[in-house]
């Protein structure tokens, strides 16, 4: 069933700089006598780039899979194969490219394109091998699964759909054929539970597993090793083909189906808020998977990605995840040029849960001496305690040997006296959230360490100037911000202060990118950028709250967002009286406009730790002991009015923000919110959303982007 292409080629005219992925044909005599196999090797020649599928490079694959259809005819081969490049198979659409479409009937042909393409796959009358060599992801992972057979390297690092995470949906047949491959629960934790859950992927022991590949192979040896495995199912080998079977089966019964729905369900309600169109169309589609059949599923696909391609979610992805996470996370703005000291030895002052996880991760990612330091040996011990635990912990899955477990935990030691940091090269504070306190520490430290000893602040919200004024050096002080849980968050806030050398900063910048946390540079002002927005948002609804909007409305008000959690889960966790003290830090520094409680305070003086407290069945209520301790006013709004106001008030406070210098760009206040917030890669970083609403116009008289 040859094809013929030329319908779709006026798609390149709107990928002008798609790097080809070229799908070259070699003859391979398979062993034992088992015939020709035509091997299509899918390169873009370009080593520092992976191989992606823009619509010339699915009409160059499609045309050499065509071209195999008269041969398999004439019985001059055996069989076809397809491979990537050393280490990549195929990691998918040319997304960036994707990103220019402005028509939905591009994105249509798009999706049709690919479709025809691997139905030639599919349809192909000998028997077919994807040998995924490498990398396969989104439309890479769709190229191999039309194949009959798959082989998968064990150094395979990811397998994935990701489409989900990018505001799409597999269009090019993965919805359809992925859940008869490996069935419905599989299948679903592939195309919804991993990518909504930071893009999760599987290796290549774990893609075998699942049933993905039908056998896992040495990367050394890999490709030799597919043709010899291909050679066997060739030629009918008994044993090959039962082992196959055996390895396919799963359960694709009307419970297994109701499960994964209810699972993917559960899992797009609770990562999105059911507001990112993609996962709800790929949970559309997937549905009526177990009654369709191969062509009913095209159209369903087709139509999805059409208006998904040009959608402003699927821009939003492009622009938060490419250019943002991908691009100026590695190249971050305002990195001095001045050379960065080295790191030889690290000091935490304090030993409290923030500081035992800062003195963790600078030991398991620098493996450097590393020394904690709290006012008695109890204290010290606990921080100490919860180290090893947290390595025993890494043994107990198997991603440590108790070898390499023991040498961490050893880095670390802790004593009571500051005269243990005498030899550190970096040290960071991590004690109560008060001025007082933390000029107190720097002080004693600067007796203590060298003078070029850099002097490091976790501080949330308080001045680093202010810490600094006191000192013989504060040009070595800075703002270092990690946030909870450390391990996790990738964000690091640096704080800079009219005084801070360009040294400190340049090795901060070094520093956060050895701990593979990403360094953004702020201005030293008050809660730098996530706290301070965080809290903006905050103080907006409880001030709605406590004028009479009921609680639910209030707290329900951001759900359109798909925000991880609510504003009053979000105070729990973080606990009502450090937002109190933020809060009451933000309007200290910038006005009434950062609203501080009465209700709030009068919880925490009450003891109260939440607003919302949770019954046996789950079910989130607020105590009539709590309601007790609040006063409300009579001005309730709806939840639109709420929201509007939230939005209205960041868009404000970013505009002062930049206004004030406290990032280079609106770039840095989208990836701070994105990284540190986890504001949600569909809204595109929050000021494009302010600029897609209309809302920064209407607050500042333009848009953050021109």
């Amino acid at each position: 069933m040859p094809a013929e292409f030329s319908r779709y080629r006026h798609l390149t005219e709107n990928f002008q700089h798609e790097l080809i992925t070229q799908a070259n044909v070699e003859d391979v005599n398979l062993p034992g006598d088992s015939g020709t196999l035509a091997l299509i090797r899918l390169d873009n020649h370009e080593e520092k780039r992976p191989n992606t599928l823009g619509p010339g490079s699915l009409i160059a694959f499609g045309e050499a899979v065509s071209a195999q259809y008269a041969r398999a005819e004439s019985g001059e081969i055996a069989a076809l194969g397809i491979i990537g490049k050393p280490g990549v198979f195929a990691a998918g659409a040319d997304i960036v490219s994707a990103r220019e479409l402005t028509e939905t009937q591009h994105g249509i042909d798009l999706a049709e394109l690919g479709h025809d393409v691997f139905n030639l796959v599919e349809d192909f009358p000998l028997p077919t091998f994807a040998f995924v060599n490498g990398s396969a992801l989104g439309g890479g992972l769709e190229v191999a699964l039309p194949a009959d057979y798959r082989t998968i390297s064990a150094a395979t690092k990811a397998i994935g759909l990701p489409e989900a995470f990018l505001g799409l949906v597999p269009g090019w047949g993965g919805i359809f054929r992925l859940p008869n491959l490996i069935g419905p629960e599989a299948a679903a934790q592939v195309i919804f539970v991993n990518p909504l859950n930071n893009n999760k992927t599987l290796n290549g022991q774990k893609a075998y597993e699942i049933g993905i590949a039908d056998t896992v192979l040495e990367e050394s040896t890999f490709e030799q090793d597919s043709l010899e495995w291909a050679a066997k199912v060739v030629g009918k080998d008994e044993a090959a083909l039962a082992a196959i079977t055996d390895h396919r089966t799963h359960d694709s019964g009307q419970d297994a189906w109701a499960r994964a729905v209810q699972t993917a369900e559960e899992t797009i309600t609770a990562k999105t808020g059911n507001s990112a169109p993609g996962p709800l169309r790929a949970l559309e589609i997937f549905r009526q998977v177990s009654q369709s059949s191969r062509e009913q599923d095209r159209v369903r696909e087709v139509d999805a990605l059409g208006e998904l391609l040009v959608s402003d979610e699927f821009k939003n992805v492009v622009y938060g995840f490419m250019e943002l996470v991908q691009k100026r996370a590695k190249k971050p703005a305002g990195v001095p040029q001045a050379s960065p000291r080295k790191v030889n030895s690290v000091g935490v002052v304090g030993a409290g849960l923030m500081a035992s996880q800062l003195a963790l991760v600078f030991a398991q990612q620098l493996r450097v001496p590393v020394v904690i330091s709290d006012l008695d040996q109890q204290r010290v011990d606990k921080g100490l305690a919860y180290i090893a635990e947290q390595n025993s912990k890494q043994v107990r899955k198997g991603r440590l040997t108790q070898e390499q477990a023991d040498a961490l935990t050893g880095l670390v030691t802790g004593s009571t006296e500051k005269a243990a940091y005498a030899e550190a090269d970096f040290v960071i504070e991590a004690v109560f959230e008060e001025i007082s306190v933390k000029k107190q520490v720097f002080a004693e430290l600067e007796d203590i360490v060298s003078s070029e000893t850099i002097l490091a602040t976790n501080t949330s919200s308080l001045s680093v100037t202010e810490m600094a004024a006191d000192l013989k050096h504060p040009e070595r002080v800075i703002g270092f911000h990690f946030f909870n849980p450390v391990q996790v968050m990738p964000l690091v806030e640096i704080a800079r202060t009219a005084r801070t050398a360009d040294e400190p900063i340049a090795t901060a910048f070094e520093l956060a990118a050895s701990l593979r946390k990403t360094p953004v540079l702020t201005k030293d002002t008050t809660a730098f950028v996530v706290n301070r927005l965080l809290l903006r948002l905050m103080a907006e609804v409880q001030k709605a709250f406590d004028l009479g909007t009921e609680a639910r409305t209030a707290d329900q008000a951001l759900k359109p967002l798909g925000l991880p959690m609510t504003p009053f889960e979000l105070l729990s966790m973080v606990g009502l009286p450090v937002a109190q003290h933020v809060t009451e830090s933000l309007q200290t520094s910038f006005g009434d406009r950062f609203y501080v409680s009465k209700n709030l305070q009068s919880l925490i003086d009450h003891g109260v730790t939440e607003i919302w407290s949770t019954d046996e069945s789950g079910a989130q209520h607020i105590k009539d002991s709590t309601l007790e301790l609040m006063e409300f006013g009579n001005s309730p709004q709806s939840s639109e009015q709420v929201l509007n106001t939230v939005l209205e008030a960041l868009a404000e406070e970013i505009g002062l923000m930049l206004k004030d210098q406290v990032v280079s760009s609106p770039k840095d206040i989208d990836l701070c919110m994105i990284l540190g917030a986890a504001w949600p890669f569909h809204r595109g970083g929050i000021t494009p959303y302010l600029d897609q609403l209309g809302i920064s116009q209407r607050v500042n008289g333009a848009p953050f982007h021109g």
